[in-house]
C-alpha cells in the first residue's frame, strides 16, 4: 500500500510540474517554429488557438461588433456641427422710404407730423432706399441638436448592439469548440497510426523469424516447400501492410503539422488512453445545457428581436429634442445686424401618418421572438440527444478496450503455442501466420477503440465547455494504469 501511495504522489507531482512547464514549452514552440520536438495535446491546443486563422477571424468579428456597440453610446449625446452657406439672390433686398413709412405702426402723433413735414421738405420719400441685404449672402454657424426623448429607440439600438456582440462571442466559442474537436482527431490520429505501425512491425518481425525457421526446417527436410513458400508470402504481405500504414502515418502527421501551422513535422507525445469510469451522463447534459454557446447565441438573437420590438413601438411616441445655433460669421448688412447671434429652443416631432409599416414590423419582431423560443427548445432537445449518444459511444469504447484484454492474452498465448508446434512439426505455417495476424488484429482493435474513446471524450468536453479538464482525465487514466501495473506486480 505504501508503494502505491508513493507512486500516486509521484504521478500527481509530475502532473503539477508538467502543467507549470506548459507555458515555457509553448513559448519555445511558438518562438522557434523550425525546432522539431514532441508536443503534448495541451501544448498543441495552445499553439492552435494562437495560430488558427478561423479563430483569428472570429476574434476580429468580435472586435468589430464591440466597436459597433461602443459607437451606440454617442446616441445619448448631442450632435454638434459647423455649417456654412453661400446664397446668391436675384437682386439686393432693398426698401424705400415710402415702404418704410407704410410699415410703421402705432406711430405717435408728434412723430407722424415730423415724418409728414420731412416728406414735404425733401419731396417724395419713395425715392429714398435702404439695402436690407445684398444679393450675395454668406453665413456660418455652430448648430447643436440634443435628443432628450425618442420613445426608447436609442435604448433599443444599444441593446441590439449588445446582442450582436454577444452573438459574435458565441460564434467564437462555437468555433473554438469545433477546432478543439478537429485537433483531437488530427492529434490522436497520428498516435493511432503510430500504434498500428508498431503492431505491423511486430507482425513483420514475427513473420521474419517464422520464415527463417521455415527455411531451416525445409533444409532439414522436416516441412514441405509449400510451407516455406507460405511463410515467405505472408512476410511479403506483412511488409506491404507495414509500408501502407507508414504512409498513413505520414499523411496524419502532415495534417497535424499543417493544422498547427508548423514549419517542421510535429511529434505528439501523449499516448492513447481510456478511463475506467466517466462522470455521470446527467452531469455532462446539465453542463452542456447551461454553458453551450449555441444556446447563448440564440439568447443574443432573442435580445435583438426584443430590441426591435421596442424600436418599432418607439415610432408611435413623439420625439423631443433641444436645439441651438450660434452665428460665427455674418455679412455687414442691416438684416445681419438685426439678426441675433444665438438662439436655443425645444422641439417636438409627433408622427401622425407613418409610411414605414411600423405595426407590421412590430408583429414581425414578435414572430422573430417566438421563432427563437422554438429554436432554443429544439436545440436543447438536440443537445441532450447528442450528449447521450456521444456518452454511450465513449462508454462503448471503454467496454471494448477492457473487454479485449482477455482476447489479447489468448492471442499471445495462442501465438506462442503455434510457434512451438510449428518448430516441432505439429502445426502448419498457415496456423502460425493466422495466430500472428489475429494478435495484430486484437491490438489494432484496441488501439482503434482507445482512439474512438478520445474522440468521444473530447466531443463531450467541447459540448460541455469543459475543454480545460482534459488533463484531469489524462492524469486519472495514468494513475489507473499505474495502479493496475503495481497490482499485477504484487
Amino acid at each position: 500500500m505504501l508503494v502505491l501511495s508513493c507512486r500516486a504522489i509521484t504521478l500527481n507531482t509530475l502532473a503539477i510540474m508538467k502543467k507549470r512547464l506548459t507555458t515555457l514549452s509553448l513559448c519555445l514552440l511558438t518562438s522557434l517554429p523550425s525546432y522539431s520536438a514532441s508536443i503534448s495535446f495541451e501544448q498543441a491546443w495552445q499553439v492552435l488557438q494562437s495560430n488558427n486563422n478561423s479563430l483569428a477571424a472570429q476574434r476580429a468579428n468580435v472586435e468589430r461588433y464591440q466597436h459597433l456597440q461602443s459607437s451606440t453610446r454617442s446616441l445619448n449625446l448631442p450632435s454638434v456641427s459647423v455649417g456654412a452657406n453661400y446664397t446668391r439672390l436675384d437682386s439686393d433686398v432693398t426698401i424705400n422710404g415710402e415702404q418704410f413709412a407704410d410699415s410703421l405702426s402705432n406711430v405717435p402723433p408728434g412723430l407722424e407730423a415730423i415724418l409728414a413735414g420731412a416728406g414735404s421738405m425733401f419731396g417724395d420719400i419713395g425715392g429714398i432706399t435702404s439695402t436690407i441685404t445684398e444679393r450675395d449672402i454668406f453665413t456660418s454657424s455652430i448648430r447643436a441638436v440634443w435628443p432628450i426623448f425618442t420613445g426608447g429607440r436609442i435604448t433599443a439600438a444599444q441593446s441590439a448592439a449588445q446582442g450582436q456582440t454577444d452573438e459574435a462571442k458565441s460564434q467564437l466559442a462555437m468555433e473554438t469548440q469545433a477546432r478543439f474537436e478537429d485537433l483531437s482527431k488530427y492529434y490522436f490520429s497520428v498516435q493511432l497510426a503510430k500504434e498500428v505501425v508498431e503492431t505491423r512491425k511486430a507482425v513483420e518481425k514475427g513473420l521474419t523469424q517464422h520464415r527463417d525457421f521455415a527455411i531451416k526446417l525445409e533444409e532439414q527436410g522436416q516441412i514441405a516447400k509449400v510451407e516455406r513458400l507460405q511463410a515467405e508470402a505472408s512476410l511479403d504481405k506483412a511488409i506491404v501492410e507495414r509500408k501502407k500504414v507508414e504512409h498513413e502515418l505520414n499523411i496524419a502527421q502532415s495534417a497535424l503539422t499543417q493544422i498547427l501551422s508548423a514549419e517542421t513535422s510535429v511529434e505528439p507525445s501523449d499516448d492513447l488512453f481510456v478511463n475506467q469510469r466517466l462522470p455521470t451522463m446527467s452531469a455532462f447534459i446539465d453542463q452542456t445545457l447551461s454553458t453551450y454557446p449555441g444556446l447563448d447565441l440564440l439568447d443574443a438573437k432573442q435580445r435583438q428581436a426584443s430590441s426591435l420590438i421596442k424600436a418599432e413601438k418607439g415610432k408611435y411616441y413623439p420625439e423631443v429634442y433641444l436645439y441651438g445655433d450660434y452665428s460665427l460669421h455674418e455679412d455687414d448688412t442691416l438684416a445681419s445686424v438685426a439678426k441675433p447671434d444665438w438662439l436655443v429652443g425645444i422641439g417636438v416631432n409627433v408622427p401622425l401618418i407613418d409610411t414605414s409599416g411600423r405595426s407590421d414590423k412590430v408583429s414581425a419582431a414578435h414572430s422573430a421572438v417566438k421563432q427563437v423560443d422554438y429554436l432554443k427548445a429544439q436545440a436543447r432537445q438536440d443537445l441532450t440527444v447528442l450528449v447521450h449518444k456521444t456518452y454511450l459511444e465513449a462508454q462503448q469504447s471503454i467496454d471494448e478496450v477492457l473487454g479485449l484484454n482477455s482476447s489479447l492474452s489468448l492471442a499471445q498465448e495462442n501465438l506462442t503455442l503455434r510457434k512451438k508446434a510449428f518448430n516441432q512439426g505439429l502445426a502448419t505455417s498457415l496456423e502460425v501466420v493466422d495466430a500472428e495476424l489475429y494478435l495484430a488484429s486484437i491490438k489494432t482493435q484496441q488501439s482503434a477503440a482507445r482512439f474512438k474513446y478520445l474522440i468521444s471524450l473530447n466531443k463531450l468536453l467541447a459540448l460541455s465547455s469543459s475543454m480545460d479538464s482534459f488533463n484531469q482525465f489524462q492524469s486519472s487514466a495514468q494513475i489507473q494504469l499505474s495502479n493496475t501495473a503495481q497490482h499485477q506486480n504484487l
